[in-house]
């Protein structure tokens, strides 16, 4: 799998290019424009690469890429198509619209505004993006991998809506700890939330250098005070891609891990704190099959999630344990 790389010095690269034009090209999205292109509709994606609206707007296909047919693992195909929305007046780039097929054919689009426009139209796109995820399942998670491969400064804008994650007005301390949701791999396969493991349950625990897995026993839990704890997310994707006459194929597994930032965790490039760990990085965990293979960090934020408890497991042996299917360090 291609490695997802992004890095600050292209940001800002950008960025100061940008600075530099009198007449910004791209020029921000207004929010009636976001409506408006809403409204848009392409009658072939396979055929349509050029397409004018009221004679003042451009659909104009991304790159002239062939489209993502993109396989999780429900085994269902879905299909995306890009096109840059632009404004005639100038040619200038305003956003990028994202046209998306279901397996059943239903179809859906989302117009991502360009880094420039206001926070309204990003709160926007925001809202429009999540009640389509309620719709279509991983939709969010599908829109981003492809955002992330083509659009490195507009998922940036992506990544914690655009704001530093720093400023979050949670509690950051040396606990070392999971939220009760996250699950645990029990010695049967089994996942357990880890609020509900309890002293002399059997868990797995992985030798990072030879992924082998044995067992061993749960000597306590650590139940830590509620708090409006500070929280790290990282969303970790493993992906084969093939490419044909068609477009791109992708076959996506994903995982989602939370915990707070100081915890522990084995990464290619060694044990790093998750509120170190960058996007890009890889990490091992179980696929669906039950076999370790390497997740790429596909994204990262950090926030408080609201007063609640964390927990850690204290384990007999082995210095691992997975939580979502994703290798941890133990406490």
């Amino acid at each position: 799998m291609r490695k997802l790389l992004f890095t600050f010095c292209t940001l800002c690269l950008m960025g100061t290019c940008l600075a530099q034009q009198k007449t910004p090209n791209p020029r921000p999205l207004t929010m009636d424009e976001y409506n408006k292109a809403l409204t848009f509709k392409i009658g072939d994606l396979d055929k349509d690469t050029y397409v004018k609206f009221d004679n003042a707007y451009v659909l104009d296909r991304y790159e002239q890429r062939k489209p993502y047919f993109i396989t999780g693992t429900d085994g269902l195909k879905k299909r995306i198509d890009l096109y840059k929305l632009v404004a005639r007046d100038g040619m200038q780039e305003i956003g990028m619209m994202v046209f998306y097929t279901s397996e059943t054919g239903k179809k859906y689009q989302c117009l991502v505004p360009d880094f420039t426009a206001d926070a309204k139209v990003w709160d926007k796109y925001f809202n429009d993006i999540d009640n389509i995820n309620k719709e279509e399942k991983n939709f969010i998670l599908k829109l981003s991998y492809v955002l992330s491969k083509e659009m490195a400064f507009q998922q940036y804008k992506v990544l914690n809506n655009g704001k530093d994650m720093k400023e979050e007005s949670a509690t950051y301390g040396n606990d070392i700890c999971f939220p009760g949701d996250e699950e645990v791999t029990m010695s049967n396969g089994v996942r357990k939330l880890i609020k509900d493991v309890k002293s002399g349950d059997e868990i797995v625990t992985v030798d990072p250098a030879t992924k082998h897995s044995t067992i061993t026993k749960v000597k306590g839990l650590t139940v830590h005070e509620a708090k409006n704890y500070a929280l790290t997310q990282l969303v970790l994707v493993a992906a084969k891609e093939t490419q044909n006459a068609a477009g791109i194929n992708i076959a996506l597994n994903a995982k989602v891990l939370k915990a707070t930032p100081n915890h522990p965790m084995m990464t290619k490039e060694g044990r790093l704190k998750m509120g170190d760990v960058m996007v890009g990085q890889q990490v091992l965990c179980m696929n669906e099959k039950g076999q370790y293979e390497t997740f790429t960090v596909l994204q990262k934020s950090e926030r408080g999630e609201g007063v609640q408890q964390v927990y850690n497991i204290i384990a007999d042996g082995g210095t691992t344990l997975l939580m979502n299917g994703v290798m941890v360090m133990q406490k």
